[in-house]
């Protein structure tokens, strides 16, 4: 911003206070509005009102005028016209210190108005039912409220704009401190959220028309709202909020309760929203543990301290600090078991009598507990921030069905190495590219990812699994390996043989897919190809 249009907003915002005298009163969502009018009406303030809105405020006892007495002119069109009058648009666009302006509105007779209140037709809870007529969407798109928003957060100069049922007690208590009146910041702030409102709600509205003509259309118009400021970003010297996306069913903290804990950072919500789309993969009771967006740990088990410990055995050293995501309640025996560790962010649907008490010991720890039930929206995009724009792509979606797969050795398979295999290939889609799962008996038990080559990524899952414990080649023995895409060599499969593993799943696809599949029929090790890959960078 230059210095001179610093100054000029730095003057707008500095005008004094003014003094409400008349209100516009029409909202669609009547929360909190009786109570806000009866405020106002205390304080000496004529009411104008609309329709629907009048008549529950007359039922609450308040005198009101309609609009169309102050205007002259009766509602038209089935209410499609009702506020859409010069005369009230002069009322509100009036600038207060324009002689010009004051004197015409005294010459029309038209008194202004010094206090807006409107919200709008619920055009976006309208879209969101399943099957909605395209007649009735129409029918909640709002126009008069809209204008009447943006003339007055226009005019912010001499009128106050309210939009929200909860901006209603802050407004009235600074008008019962003042006598009556508004401040210049509080307009400006209330200004700024009235073209946020009208901004998001034409949002919403391209995107429903948008959707009759194609998936990724030629304008892409979406607002979010700011759920929550974040301690930091990345890196301690970067500020970061979480917003969400305006009409989205749920988002990565919506119905998530903060038990215990210091606030969180952008790198917990990033770690959380990996850990918690993993974990919800699962029936079975699951864990999963996740560090620098890459799971160290999956597992199942007949319970979530089981699912934990079999999770833990297979990168304790990376779990340090972690993530961890359970998709059942934590007991206080499991409890007892994460307090022996530094855990950063723990998140689990509940917490059993005396888990809690185990946990908050600890200061640092973060406890969420979630109670999100909604279904995920199928339709909500991947977004990547590039320069100077997005990349906006579908969903990776579930894993492929067994029934789709290919058996393409003569090996026979086993259930239990079809067990190990697709365990192994839903965690793997979760994995950074190029990624390498070793699984065995519902855990992971080597993980490798990020590499730029697929043999280092499978090495390095092989030497993860060593590392992490002396019976690691006894256990490597016996195991399913996945892949996010295919071996483009025969040497990635063959690591992996060589260290132990029989089963081996991949999308397949590779021009050397011949060398890849007989490199296995010569170990008598079984490969499926899934068809599918899972890039996730």
């Amino acid at each position: 911003m230059s210095e001179a249009r610093a100054d000029t907003r730095s003057e707008a915002v500095s005008d004094g206070a003014i003094a409400v005298r008349r209100a516009l009163v029409s909202v669609s969502d009547k929360t909190g509005v009786a109570d806000f009018a009866r405020g106002l009406a205390g304080l000496g303030v004529e009411i104008l009102s609309t329709g629907g809105t009048a008549t529950a405020l007359r039922e609450a006892g308040l005198e009101v005028t309609d609009v169309s007495e102050f205007t002259g002119q009766e509602e038209i069109l089935g209410g499609r016209v009702k506020t859409l009058h010069p005369r009230l648009h002069a009322a509100l666009l009036a600038r207060r210190g324009d002689p010009e302006h004051m004197a015409t509105l005294e010459r029309e007779g038209i008194e202004p108005i010094d206090l807006v209140c409107v919200n709008l037709y619920p055009f976006e809870e309208t879209v969101a039912a399943r099957d909605v007529a395209p007649e009735v969407a129409v029918e909640n798109i709002d126009i008069g409220g809209p204008t009447m928003i943006r003339a007055a957060a226009k005019n912010h100069d001499g009128v106050a704009v309210v939009v929200k049922p909860e901006s209603y007690d802050a407004v009235l208590a600074e008008l019962e401190e003042s006598g009556g009146e508004v401040s210049a910041s509080t307009r400006h702030w209330l200004a700024n959220e009235a073209f946020a409102q009208t901004a998001r709600y034409d949002a919403a509205i391209s995107r429903w028309f948008s959707t009759e003509y194609e998936d990724y259309p030629e304008h892409l118009a979406v607002a979010y709202e700011k759920v929550l400021d974040l301690s930091y970003g990345e890196n301690p010297h970067q500020r970061a909020a979480l917003y969400s996306e305006a009409g989205v069913r749920s988002h990565v903290l919506s119905r998530v309760a903060k038990l215990h804990g210091r606030a969180l950072s952008f790198n917990n919500v990033l770690d959380l929203d990996s850990a918690r789309r993993l974990v919800e993969d699962f029936e079975q009771p699951a864990c999963t543990i996740v560090k620098h967006n890459n799971p160290c740990g999956v597992a199942v088990g007949a319970d979530s301290l089981e699912a934990y410990k079999k999770a833990l055995a297979c990168d304790p050293m990376s779990a340090f600090g972690g993530v961890i995501a359970f998709n059942r309640p934590v007991s206080e025996a499991l409890a007892e078991e994460l307090h022996k560790n530094f855990v950063e962010v723990l998140i689990a649907p509940d917490y059993e009598h005396g888990a809690l008490a185990v946990l908050q010991q600890k200061e640092a720890i973060r406890i969420l507990c979630e109670e999100e039930r909604r279904q995920r929206d199928p339709g909500e995009r991947d977004v990547k921030r590039v320069l100077g724009g997005l990349l906006i792509q579908d969903r990776d979606g579930d894993p492929e069905p067994r029934e789709l797969m290919e058996v393409v050795t003569k090996a026979g398979v086993s259930e239990e190495q079809w067990r190990d295999m697709l365990f192994a290939w839903t965690v793997v889609r979760h994995v950074r590219s190029n990624a390498i799962v070793i699984a065995k008996d519902g855990a992971t038990i080597g993980i490798g990812a990020g590499q730029m080559s697929r043999v280092d990524s499978v090495r390095l899952a092989v030497e993860k699994c060593r590392d992490a414990r002396e019976d690691g080649d006894a256990l490597l023995a016996g195991s399913a390996v996945a892949s996010d895409a295919f071996f483009p060599f025969a040497d990635g499969p063959q690591l992996a043989i060589e260290a132990g593993s029989t089963a081996v799943i991949q999308p397949g696809g590779s021009k050397r897919d011949a060398e890849v599949i007989e490199a296995c029929e010569t170990a008598g090790v079984t490969m499926v190809f899934t068809k599918h890959r899972h890039f996730r960078h």
